[in-house]
């Protein structure tokens, strides 16, 4: 296949590589695509890996549920069963207590249940708490984080607004003490799928920095937390791979020792609870297990770390280069094709492995972007091969039968490819006698009725018998055998024509009556090297054969009325046919009809006549 034109393939990629800049600094068109092959990899990671032994999760599940009930009733429980549960925890003496359970509202089992809780968590400086952060749509009204400064422990940036607002649930129900190690649970979803992906470390209010709660944590327990707004959470293990124990027996005293040193997580993962969210691992993921893995990433410094932005506009431009440079170096788009899917294996590979290794590689957009040049490329080349295909079926059609020209197309030969060949061929001519005579008698319609009539049955023992149609001179038919397709048996499959022609010849005389008694041929038959090809101007091409070959077999149809013979064939074609061959065993008999000067030639041509073997 050759490349499209070079002009159509440089505006492709140029466009292409507009359409890139669009996509990569604005439309973000191919983002879930993406995101939706880093999920696949980062679940293929996760899955050989396991979360931080020291974290434990006290989860509010539905055996909980189903065990609190008599002594707690329904969800929501008092708060005074988390009073001792607190108190049940801090007996073992772990090193963080974390809830992801909101105190934005009084208790409604009572104020004394609030009391009881507060009572349990004072003074406590290893215990921390969530809050949220609303949109506008949720109408709640927002405070002024100047007002919280001290209170929340908020920082703000040189030229913070002092008057920026936010709209928080806040631990309202807590003492101010404990407001210090409050923080966001909210997920970062910049995709704005819904996917979490990020988790806050400090979420920016014009200027103000409000900390998430896995950041207070962390730093509690003397991490250094990143200069980062959020991280791209490294997930470790299949949802359920912290270390779990339901929410009813970490009040049983016999668990005593189980949560010493451990940082203890108090959440939920009952289905009912409906605090379930969407993860790369899973589409029912507890949000006590996301808020667990962003601690464990900042506890631990193994969030996923993240390319530069530039590295993918930059590497879509250079495949797309590469794709450009080599449909118009290469003579074949196919070459083209297995390098880009080397490529994108490789790159692909490459960026599961960069997964495994906490590093997020984008690459499928830039692929994407590479694999369209391709097919656009491969589309034109396609369809400018098919019209190539289609002219030469055409122009084979006139003179070759359909599976010759079927066999032609399917090896990928044009016009070009046919042309200028020197090869051994094999020439018939067959020409009218009589015909004079006959056209005295006839009327012009009928000798044109008579002779169509006549050479479609003579072309057809042409194509039977693998030929090639050359021409029709006036009333004479000059056929090939060797071109445009290789046959070591050429000249046998022309004897094999010529009788029978004659034979055709025979019928044909018997059907005109007394008008086919002046009606014959002559046919002559020569074997040699010529050239062969598509030869004219550019409006009529013939395929045909020129030289000394052409110009012996014309000679020798002419001299078979001489030899007393329909049918002469010279020595080369006869010792042709037998070439190979056992002659006790061939197909024909070859009677000598002596030698005869041609016009042109030096030395006598020697004639023979074949004729079929008697079964």
């Amino acid at each position: 296949m050759k490349v499209p034109a070079p002009h159509a393939l440089s505006i492709a990629a140029l466009l292409l590589a507009l359409l890139g800049a669009l996509e990569f600094g604005v439309l973000n068109l191919l983002a879930p695509l993406e995101n939706r092959l880093l999920d696949s990899f980062q679940r293929q990671a996760a899955a050989g890996l396991s979360p931080d032994p020291q974290i434990v999760l006290v989860d509010i599940d539905d055996a909980s549920l189903a065990r609190m009930q008599a002594r707690a009733g329904r969800w929501p429980w008092p708060r005074e069963i988390h009073a001792e549960l607190v108190r049940a925890l801090q007996a073992q003496n772990p090193r963080a207590i974390v809830f992801d359970i909101l105190f934005s509202e009084g208790d409604t089992h009572g104020k004394e249940s609030d009391r009881k809780f507060r009572d349990a968590v004072r003074g406590l400086d290893n215990i921390f708490f969530p809050m949220v952060r609303l949109t506008e749509k949720e109408g709640f009204n927002p405070v002024r984080l100047a007002d919280l400064e001290g209170v929340l422990g908020l920082h703000a940036a040189p030229g913070a607004d002092r008057e920026a607002r936010a709209r928080l649930l806040l631990p309202e129900v807590l003492d101010d003490e404990h407001w210090q190690r409050a923080g966001l649970i909210n997920f970062a979803d910049p995709d704005g799928d819904g996917v979490g992906r990020r988790y806050w470390v400090a979420m920016d209010v014009q200027g103000w920095r409000i900390p998430s709660l896995p950041a207070r944590v962390a730093e509690h327990l003397g991490a250094t937390l990143p200069d980062l707004q959020s991280i791209r959470l490294h997930y470790r293990g299949e949802p359920g791979a912290f270390q779990h124990v339901s929410y009813v027996d970490a009040l049983d005293a016999a668990g005593a020792d189980r949560f010493r040193d451990k940082i203890v997580i108090v959440g939920a993962s009952a289905t009912s609870m409906s605090d379930l969210r969407v993860t790369p691992l899973s589409n029912t993921h507890p949000g006590v297990e996301i808020l667990a893995t962003a601690l464990d990433n900042l506890k631990n410094a193994r969030w996923m770390r993240e390319t530069p932005s530039e590295l993918p506009p930059l590497l879509a431009l250079v495949l797309l280069a590469a794709v450009w440079a080599s449909l118009r170096r290469r003579r074949n788009a196919l070459e083209t094709g297995i390098g880009l899917a080397v490529a994108s294996a490789l790159l692909l590979g490459a960026s599961r492995w960069a997964m495994s290794e906490r590093l997020i590689l984008p690459v499928l957009v830039p692929l994407l972007f590479a694999w369209a040049l391709y097919l656009y490329g491969a589309t034109v080349d396609y369809l400018r091969e098919r019209k190539t295909r289609l002219a030469a079926v055409a122009m084979f059609s006139r003179f070759l039968n359909a599976n010759v020209v079927k066999q032609i197309v399917e090896q990928g030969e044009t016009i070009e490819s046919l042309s200028g060949k020197t090869r051994d061929v094999t020439l018939l001519f067959s020409d009218i006698r009589g015909f004079t005579t006959l056209s005295e008698s006839t009327s012009p319609q009928e000798v044109v009725d008579l002779l169509n009539r006549y050479f479609s049955r003579q072309v057809g023992v042409v194509f039977r018998n693998q030929g090639t149609l050359d021409k029709f001179i006036g009333d004479c038919i000059m056929a090939m055998w060797g071109a445009p397709l290789d046959d070591p048996r050429h000249a046998r499959h022309a004897v094999e024509t010529a009788l029978e022609m004659e034979r055709v010849l025979l019928e044909f005389k018997t059907e005109l009556g007394e008008r086919g008694k002046a009606f014959d041929v002559g046919i002559g038959i020569h074997t040699g090297p010529a050239v062969v090809g598509f030869i004219g101007a550019e409006q009529k091409l013939e395929y045909t054969a020129i030289g000394d070959t052409v110009n012996t077999a014309s000679r020798i149809e002419g001299l078979t009325k001489e030899a007393g013979c329909r049918i002469a064939i010279s020595r080369e074609a006869m010792e042709a046919c037998l070439d190979g061959e056992d002659p006790a065993g061939f197909a024909f008999d070859f009677i000598r009809r002596g030698s005869y000067k041609a016009k042109g030639r030096a030395q006598p041509i020697e004639l023979f006549e074949p004729k079929r073997k008697s079964p």
